[in-house]
Formats: C-alpha cells, structure tokens, sequence
C-alpha cells in the first residue's frame, strides 16, 4: 500500500472488482480468427445498479456500441453490468453491426437476469469486419458463470489488443468517515491521440454519487488525464470511458457541495492520470514515456495546446528515440501548437538541462542532454514566459517496432 497524499492511499494489486459489489469475469471466445488464444469476451458487473457516467471518440466515425451504450445511458444514468469484446471493433459494420451490439447486451442481459438497457457495450480490435455472434454469444454464457470478485485481472487482460501490459489500479480514500474505493482498468497502444483518446477505460467506485455530478467529474478528470495524451495522432472509432458508481461503500451522497468532493476529485484524477499515462508509456513499440511540463502560458488551453504538440510530434518523438538532443523540434513544435507564443521568450530545458532561452540555443553540455533523453521517462519543461498558466502532456517514442506492428495488425 501506498500513500498518495494523507487523504489517498493506493491499494496493492487493486483492479475493476476491488470496490464493494463489483465482479469480472473474462475468457477466450476465438473472435479473431476462432483459435482461443487469448482471453477476449469479459463482463465487468456490479451486485446493485449503478449510477454511471460516460465519454466518447470524437470521431465523426462512431462504432455500433458507442451507440448503443449512449442510448443506454441516456435512458436512465444506471449501468449494472459491461460486456466487452476485444479482437473486433465492430466498427463500419452498418444496420448488422448495431444490431450485434444490441444483441451483445441481451444476450448479456439473460445470462445475468438483468435489465438490458443497463448494459454497457464495448468493442475494441479490427474496424469493418462483422462480429462472429455465435462466439461472441458463447463467450458471454461462459463470462457470466465465471463472475467473481477475484476477477479484476483476467478483465484488463481481456481487453487488451497490441498492448503489451494490462493496465490497472485500485486507489481508497476517507470520505465521510467511510472507506472509499476507487479502480480502473484500461487498454490502449496505438491509434491514441488527445480526443478522448484512442482506448477503452473502465473505472468502478463504490461511493454514493449523485449522476449529474459524477458526469461532470469524470469530463472534468478526462480533459486532464485521458485527453492529454498521444502516442500516434489517429482518433478512433471506439474510444469509451465508462465510470460506475454502486454506493456501496455507504457515505452520504457526494455532489461538488460536499465538504469531502475534492478528495472524490483527486482520487478519481489519480486513477484516470494513472491508466491515461500507462497507455501512452505502453505505446506500440514505444521504449520510453515523454512528459512535456509547459509553464507560463497565457491560457491552461495554450498551454495544453503547446505541450500536446511536442509529444505528439513525429519529429520530437523520433528524436527521443535517437536520444538526439535537438531541442529545435520542441521550437517547432510549439511554434505551430496554435498557442500564443512570444518565439524571443521560450526557454526550454531536457531533462535537467537547459538547452535554450529567449528563443536561442545555449551553450550545454550535449553527453549531460543525451543521459537526459535516455531515461524513463523523458521530461522537456518548456516556459513560454507570457503568462502563468500549465499544463502537462504524455506521449512516447516513435521507433521501427510502432511501423512493424501496424503494417501486419491484421495478421
């Protein structure tokens, strides 16, 4: 156990079921290609309704179960289970792709006994190809006998795709005087840019919170964590965030008035940073994370703007890859970031080394620069010096390994 602050503390080996009343299950189904090599149909439910929040791709391309599971949720503001499917995105799949998803969630709803309007869908893997149902199907009846609370783990393994580690925590905090959890799973490795990210995020909490508020926290949390990171440039078809919250844990209803929100705020702020920077240091192929801190700025959405450019830069990443100290492409970069820059003001640093300031090169010491770019993570500070706001953003290297596994994602 680790303490984050005197208020949060972070739960060793916690995933999606370690709140009260939350179970997973997950299991091989054969989707891909029908060999069940890998776990590919899991079922993340709580005991109780809960109330539930939601954020989607920003793609004009939506796939059947964004759909589906925006319908849902706006019927009622409950989810009581998610049904998830790795190894097709069921995406481009027209009239029969949304009504395999809706199938997705009945078939779901019988095995649980359940009220399907309830249930979450998400997919996640190949665009345009139809689901196999009756995999998909079998997967389900097999996923719902196997719920249990032990199951948090072989959930973050069923969702992965090219990822190569699951990602997943389990944070608790004190509110009301009531011992509060607050877990999250998420996969995502490649086709991630700042847009809601490129990815599937599941995050479970057995606080009592009102929906309205807990919507608000979770497009607040996400334009802070999930939002600010790239590893490629491309926006899905698929990007989802779903936040489940069942009361369990007991406390009085939790809305921005409660003298205990904040402490609900960070946690939550604490698991979504947690799993946003997991999949941008897990980007396919990537050796090593980049942080890009810009301070300064005139605006936080400058700023942001401004450190969302440098690590999504082709040129910085492959720079980071090289371990080449050529702070020129952080200029650039924030130069064409659409961020209100003063070019006789940039001062910007690797590392621990100052590399440039008011807009020209300093005289450093390039071995110390390198030693800098070789470590995990990469860090470039970046003051603009017209302003005071920041804001920070995560990418990774580009390397030869990202163009090996997206010129043969399909086999």
């Amino acid at each position: 156990m680790q303490k984050v602050n005197s208020k949060i503390q972070v739960l060793d080996n916690g995933g999606v079921t370690t709140p009260a009343g939350f179970k997973a299950a997950a299991v091989s189904a054969g989707i891909k290609n029908g060999r069940k090599e890998k776990k590919d149909v899991a079922i993340l439910y709580s005991e109780i309704p809960a109330v539930a929040a939601g954020v989607y791709t920003t793609n004009a391309v939506q796939a059947a179960p964004i759909l589906v599971t925006k319908q849902s949720l706006e019927q009622s503001g409950l989810l009581q289970a998610v049904v998830v499917n790795s190894g097709n995105a069921n995406a481009c799949t027209g009239q029969q792709g949304l009504l395999d998803a809706q199938a997705m969630q009945e078939l779901t709803a019988k095995a649980l006994g359940i009220d399907p309007n309830q249930i979450g869908v998400a997919s996640t893997g190949v665009i345009g190809v139809l689901l196999p149902m009756t995999r998909i199907g079998a997967g389900i009846e097999e996923a719902a006998n196997r719920l249990s609370p032990d199951g948090g783990a072989d959930f973050a393994e069923a969702i992965m795709t090219t990822d190569l580690v699951k990602k997943e925590i389990a944070v608790s905090a004190e509110i009301d005087g009531k011992t509060v959890t607050i877990a999250g799973a998420a996969k995502g490795s490649g086709m991630i840019h700042p847009n809601m990210a490129t990815m599937l995020g599941f995050i479970t909490t057995d606080a009592k919170v009102e929906q309205a508020a807990l919507q608000a926290a979770l497009k607040q949390v996400t334009n802070k964590t999930f939002n600010r990171i790239t590893v490629d440039g491309d926006t899905s078809t698929n990007d989802m965030v779903l936040l489940l919250a069942n009361g369990m844990a007991g406390n009085d209803l939790l809305t921005p008035s409660h003298q205990d929100w904040p402490i609900f705020l960070d946690a939550l702020e604490y698991v979504a940073l947690h799993l946003a920077k997991a999949i941008a240091r897990d980007g396919e192929g990537a050796t090593r994370l980049i942080v890009a801190q810009v301070t300064g700025a005139q605006t936080e959405k400058d700023a942001e703007q401004a450190a969302k450019t440098i690590v999504g830069s082709s040129l910085v990443k492959t720079a980071v890859f090289g371990a080449d100290a050529n702070w020129g492409r952080l200029m650039m970069a924030i130069g064409r970031s659409g961020a209100y820059v003063d070019p006789n003001k940039v001062d910007i640093w690797i590392g621990d080394v100052q590399v440039a300031a008011e807009g020209m090169g300093l005289s450093y010491d390039e071995a110390a620069a390198t030693r800098e770019l070789e470590k995990d993570p990469v860090i470039f500070k970046v003051n603009l010096n017209v302003g005071s706001c920041s804001a920070t953003a995560y990418g990774c290297d580009l390397t030869y390994e990202y163009v090996k596994i997206n010129g043969s994602y399909r086999t």
